[in-house]
């Protein structure tokens, strides 16, 4: 009878506590600031060229420059003389952070949305067509000090925070729980054309890049999901399938039929021979770190990056061989500062080194790599590189920077676009 007693008060207990699932909590918070879905859709405006102040992925085509400025748009330069280069115009795209260029149509994305934009008319650029609701909802960075207040998806996009008190209802725990985000996910041949953009062709991007085109297909890769969209008529962008890749995705880098990932573990290696259906091959995994992947013939490089969000304190460049795309082999690691992006003409290897510098390499011999270097600018802070044609196009901390590497014994410097 006692047992019986004490087993019916618990279960008086449970009930009680069960009809209050819910409370009302106030808190200091990471408090959202919205831009509407309606403004959002309606924002993409061409204006006048703008200094650059924050600039981040950039791409090459027809001998124009397009530089992301984070989270804004798309800064255009022509750089049909790369020793004066001319800042021509600027597109508002909120949310920007990658782009990718078939034709005389520029593939961006806006938050959530994809958008593809008429670049056929420099002086009319005009929005033609918006794939809503294509890439993740994601979170700009918060003050890591105080939790986020609840988002309300139905508002719209969450463009900054404020520090304020909130008052909100909270599920009945003891210790409320709170998601936290750092990051923003979408967070880069011969042009002999002075006549404007061609209606054919691709560009190039560069190592950090997360768009990607092969022929009719255009790749672009979030976190966790790579979204494929049939562009084989460029200005009607249709999207045809989405393929979980894995997790902590950050660059993507396509060679004929295959695309290598560089994630924060390893190196994934997909088959694209069918575009619209890619096929996992293998990975090469290492350290957790920040890396982006180039290939040439059958090497990829790969430079890994630690510290804060990257994980270990590793700063190398791994060179392995991808001969056998099931069993890609570490051939040989080269210590590095802190490095970032990379790009590769013709066994010349660009590597932006962070606080070291921009270093050039000859890479003919992938096992004697650090006894060759042909170049190196200290001074320069350098995140990325386009080589093409002979000019190497480099992002650093306080410019645009553009060097001549046609006599690789002599390299010179050409311009710099300063960032204001």
């Amino acid at each position: 009878m006692k047992k019986t007693s004490i087993f019916l008060i618990i279960i008086i207990a449970i009930a009680i506590s069960s009809c209050k699932d819910k409370y009302i909590e106030i808190f200091t918070a990471n408090s959202p600031i919205y831009l509407s879905y309606e403004t959002l859709r309606n924002s993409v405006k061409q204006t006048d060229a703008k200094v650059l102040e924050n600039p981040g992925k950039f791409y090459f085509k027809d001998n124009y420059i397009f530089v992301v400025e984070k989270m804004k748009g798309i800064h255009i330069i022509n750089n049909t003389d790369p020793a004066n280069p001319k800042n021509l115009t600027f597109i508002e795209i909120p949310g920007n952070v990658d782009l990718a260029i078939k034709g005389t149509v520029l593939y961006a994305d806006s938050y959530i949305d994809m958008i593809a934009i008429d670049i056929s008319d420099l002086s009319n650029i005009k929005e033609i067509k918006r794939i809503e609701k294509i890439l993740p909802y994601t979170l700009p960075p918060t003050v890591e000090d105080y939790p986020i207040a609840k988002i309300d998806e139905d508002k719209g996009v969450v463009v900054d925070w404020e520090i304020k008190k909130v008052r909100q209802v909270v599920d009945n725990n003891y210790y409320p729980i709170y998601k936290w985000e750092n990051n923003f996910a979408l967070s880069d041949r011969t042009y002999v054309n002075t006549g404007g953009l061609s209606n054919t062709g691709i560009g190039v991007g560069g190592s950090m890049a997360r768009f990607s085109i092969k022929d009719n297909t255009l790749y672009a890769v979030d976190v966790a999901q790579l979204h494929v969209l049939n562009i084989s008529t460029p200005a009607d962008p249709k999207s045809i399938n989405d393929i979980n890749v894995g997790w902590d995705i950050e660059t993507m880098f396509i060679l004929e039929d295959n695309l290598f990932f560089g994630t924060r573990t390893g190196m994934l290696i997909y088959d694209i021979s069918s575009p619209t259906s890619p096929r996992y091959i293998s990975t090469f995994w290492h350290m957790t770190s920040c890396d982006p992947v180039i290939v040439l013939d059958t090497l990829a490089y790969i430079t890994l990056r630690g510290g804060n969000i990257c994980g270990n304190n590793l700063n190398e460049l791994n060179v392995v061989s991808i001969a056998d795309l099931e069993n890609p082999n570490l051939l040989k690691i080269y210590p590095m500062s802190g490095p970032y992006g990379l790009g590769i003409d013709d066994n010349v290897l660009f590597i932006c080194d962070g606080d070291a510098g921009l270093k050039i390499y000859d890479a003919s011999d992938p096992l004697a790599i650090d006894d060759n270097m042909l170049a190196h600018f200290p001074e320069i802070q350098a995140f990325d590189v386009i080589p093409i044609n002979g000019v190497l196009i480099l992002i650093g901390e306080d410019g645009i920077y553009q060097y001549d590497y046609q006599d690789i014994e002599n390299i010179t410097f050409i311009s710099k676009i300063e960032i204001g």
